[in-house]
């Protein structure tokens, strides 16, 4: 499992035009899955989001009261551009492996009381954000 992770001053992502997640000051998670990815692959993703001190003081989103997540389903994350000029999209999981793990993350971010926001899984979406850094990090569990 993979996860590009921004810290953000806020962020939103619509699909068709409606606003299906938005947080203020937080993170913004792009995940990926891989066929063989687990359970335990999204716990480990899901703890380094809520606990990696990124944001600004050296604070988690677990320990800044108000920070939130918002959670994008990136099968991109992904591709493999090392032959060609075609992204090979083969290294993604399909989506129903994908889908219920990246539903894990969120879930279990909000049992830690993180506000999270999400996109909408499969839908073509627009994220925008208000970056706070440039902080940006990639998170893998293989």
């Amino acid at each position: 499992m993979r996860a590009v992770l921004q810290r953000v001053s806020s962020a939103q992502v619509r699909v068709e035009g409606e606003v299906t997640g938005e947080i203020g000051e937080g993170i913004v998670a792009l995940v990926g899955v891989a066929p063989t990815d687990s359970e335990a692959d999204a716990a480990t993703i899901a703890r380094k989001i809520a606990e990696l001190r990124i944001l600004r003081e050296e604070r988690s989103v677990a320990d800044t009261p108000g920070a939130g997540v918002l959670v994008v389903s990136q099968f991109t994350l992904y591709g493999d551009t090392r032959k060609g000029r075609r992204p090979s999209w083969s290294g993604a999981a399909p989506g129903e492996v994908a889908e219920p793990l990246v539903e894990r993350v969120v879930t279990l971010l909000r049992d830690r009381g993180i506000a999270v926001g999400t996109g909408v899984f499969g839908a073509m979406m627009e994220v925008d954000l208000a970056g706070d850094g440039p902080m940006t990090l990639l998170v893998e569990t293989t």
